[in-house]
């Protein structure tokens, strides 16, 4: 029980920190709107597709436990970091500002997360073979 009181105590500074930085900024109302804007973005897109992938998995017979979920945690929010890279406007007037190839790094971070999800499930299925057979 201590522990969660210490967690706590914790977030409750670290909120007042950032409440007094905010509050430090020139303009904190355009943070404010921002901060505002991301709640109504996860609410009314966020969670509702997650909502519809766990509710269409569960349909299909797919039990989407362990490692395939924290895959599919750590593919949305690699692709929640990557989107303001990925839907910048072409033709960005400094080209140093966003230098890199993000589709590619992306695509290449997501072939990853499926690649090492693909082999953790193979590699779980040849032992559960193994111990079979012993």
């Amino acid at each position: 029980m201590g522990f969660r009181y210490v967690t706590g105590a914790v977030g409750l500074v670290c909120a007042a920190w950032g409440g007094w930085l905010l509050l430090r900024q020139p303009e904190p109302w355009r943070i404010a709107v921002w901060l505002g804007a991301v709640v109504l973005a996860h609410d009314g897109f966020v969670a509702p597709l997650v909502l519809a992938i766990a509710a269409l998995s569960a349909a299909a017979g797919l039990r989407l436990r362990g490692v395939p979920r924290a895959a599919l945690i750590v593919a949305g929010s690699l692709t929640a970091i990557a989107l303001p890279p990925l839907l910048r406007p072409d033709g960005v007037a400094n080209a140093t500002v966003l230098p890199l190839d993000y589709l590619r790094n992306w695509l290449l971070a997501m072939g990853a997360v499926a690649l090492f999800t693909a082999a953790h499930a193979a590699l779980r299925a040849l032992t559960r073979r193994i111990g079979r057979r012993a």
